[in-house]
């Protein structure tokens, strides 16, 4: 018989990513670089904390002068010599702390000015020291979280700049803080450039990540701005995973120097196309960007961030979290709470395997079912790049594709009167157990706990709407029954493109029967998909191209 090829290609759109984690940064030091650090941070260390906490305290002092009296608070632009104190006295001062800090700046392109394009965007964005790019761009207004403006002598210093602030607790920060940067880049003048790291997270830079809307729904020129640590020892990144805070200030202190690069690329200006898709705009700039970097572009996001913790949390991997949400949400329609949602039950899977990844076994024991051909192609149709386990971005896919448009009312439905033999309108255990044994050809299964799983009343019997309940709550078997009814068909069609290849037999001396052909060569077929049954000649398969 020849090898049945699964009916799913694989779109390269869901290829997994060329980074699989820009979120981590692993690197540690060297026992060579640990004393080196420490040697040089016995001189360096107080030395810089005393000059950078002088810095900080006049930096707070002409922030407060600036605002003090300040109408508005944020609502309303500094100007005249308030504005002209913060761009000359902050700027300067902004310019020797990064000096004092051992920063080596180098800058390349030509800055726009506020007529040429209202808004910078910066990336990649990997640490709290790309605020470089504020002194050189003459202290722009920035996007910061609101609790930063809470903090002691940096609150102040922050709000001087006038920023857009985020709320990540309030459900409406989002769209305050879009129309709020659209005021301000169509204000002609009024309010100051504004500088914003679209990727909205910090990364490892070794890729760019989605670009949030923000900065292009206004529909007005950007200049793309560029930034590179081209130092031997990395002590700038600050990800999801690795160094902390603290620690990475301390460590930059101690080096004699750190490099930084920050280019200016020339302005885009969006063209007509662009500025009725914010989603373009904000692709087109990132493409470039990543062209000028060599680096590679992901549909990573901020939300992948939150299932990377939550993961962790769920004692998984970390990165297992990781599903590139921008192109999972996009092309599945699927919300963040329901990708959430099936994280949990992932790792409900998976938590008796090593790596957060579920193999056949698990997956059987889940399903509550022995390995056979019908659950092994199930299987195979879930573990996209075959490597023989599933992570969880191969199982939101799988569900998704496979498994929730095949479990349609019409084949739960179909299911449930297969199931029931007597017709009776309930299905019993015998009914039950004689069906699955028969469908995955293990005729000594014991199928009682999935039954009193399923028998929510425990009545010993299902009623329609617990069988329609359980089929709803667990996708996967809708798709084991669709799968096992297409090895039925296949099977069907196999063996009878083998009566048709056989040769006929000719001056037999047995008399012909008057039995027809197709009972001369039995068939083993059972109600799940019985001779002549149109309903099983239809395609009942959901498998769709993805």
């Amino acid at each position: 018989m020849a090898q049945r090829v699964l009916p799913l290609p694989r779109q390269q759109s869901f290829c997994p990513p060329t980074v699989p984690n820009p979120f981590v940064h692993p690197g540690r030091l060297s026992a060579r670089d640990k004393l080196r650090t420490i040697l040089q941070g016995i001189i360096l260390l107080p030395l810089r904390a005393i000059c950078i906490a002088f810095i900080l305290l006049l930096a707070w002092l002409f922030a407060s002068i600036a605002t003090f009296r300040h109408p508005g608070k944020g609502s309303v632009p500094l100007k005249g010599w308030r504005r002209r104190m913060i761009r000359t006295t902050l700027s300067c001062l902004t310019h020797t702390l990064f000096f004092v800090m051992g920063f080596q700046v180098k800058v390349k392109g030509k800055i726009a000015s506020l007529l040429e394009a209202p808004i910078f965007v910066a990336a990649p964005h990997s640490s709290f020291f790309d605020a470089i790019i504020s002194a050189l761009t003459g202290m722009p207004s920035i996007v910061s979280r609101a609790e930063n403006l809470s903090t002691p002598v940096l609150g102040t210093i922050l709000s001087s700049l006038q920023p857009v602030s985020v709320s990540r607790q309030d459900p409406d920060s989002r769209k305050n803080t879009v129309i709020e940067i659209t005021k301000r880049a169509l204000s002609r003048g009024q309010w100051p450039q504004i500088l914003i790291f679209p990727e909205g997270t910090c990364t490892n830079r070794s890729c760019l990540i989605t670009f949030k809307q923000g900065a292009f729904v206004p529909r007005v020129p950007v200049q793309p701005v560029l930034l590179r640590y081209p130092n031997k020892l990395d002590t700038v990144t600050w990800t999801w995973q690795g160094y902390s805070l603290k620690e990475l200030c301390v460590m930059t202190v101690c080096q004699l120097f750190t490099r930084v690069e920050v280019e200016f690329l020339p302005v885009h200006v969006p063209t007509e196309e662009e500025k009725n898709d914010p989603i373009l705009f904000a692709n087109r700039v990132r493409q470039t960007m990543a062209t000028a970097l060599n680096v590679p572009v992901t549909d990573h996001t901020f939300e992948d961030c939150r299932l990377m913790i939550s993961a962790g949390q769920l004692t998984l991997p970390m990165e297992a979290g990781l599903v590139e949400f921008t192109k999972i949400s996009k092309k599945l329609n699927l919300k963040w709470n329901h990708v959430r949602e099936q994280l949990d039950t992932f790792a409900a899977i998976a938590s008796a395997s090593k790596g957060g990844r579920i193999g056949i076994e698990e997956f059987a024991e889940y399903l509550k079912l022995p390995i056979s051909d019908v659950l092994k192609e199930l299987f195979l149709l879930f573990d996209r790049n075959g490597d023989g386990t599933i992570d969880f971005r191969e199982y939101v896919i799988g569900l998704s594709i496979l498994c929730n448009p095949a479990n349609t009312e019409e084949t739960i439905r179909m299911a449930f009167k297969l199931f029931d033999m007597d017709e009776d309108g309930t299905i019993r255990e015998d009914e039950f157990a004689c069906i699955i044994q028969s469908a995955l050809g293990v005729p000594d299964l014991d199928v009682s706990m999935l039954f009193k799983e399923i028998d929510a009343d425990e009545t010993g019997k299902l009623s329609y709407e617990e069988f329609k309940d359980f089929a709803l709550k667990h996708p996967e078997y809708a798709k084991l029954f669709t799968t096992y009814l297409e090895l039925q068909r296949y099977q069907l069609d196999m063996l009878e493109e083998d009566d048709i290849e056989s040769p006929e037999v000719k001056h037999s001396p047995v008399r012909k029967s008057t039995v027809p052909v197709s009972e001369t060569t039995p068939i083993a077929r059972n109600k799940v998909c019985p001779e002549g049954n149109e309903e099983c000649n239809s395609s009942t398969s959901d498998k769709k191209d993805d």
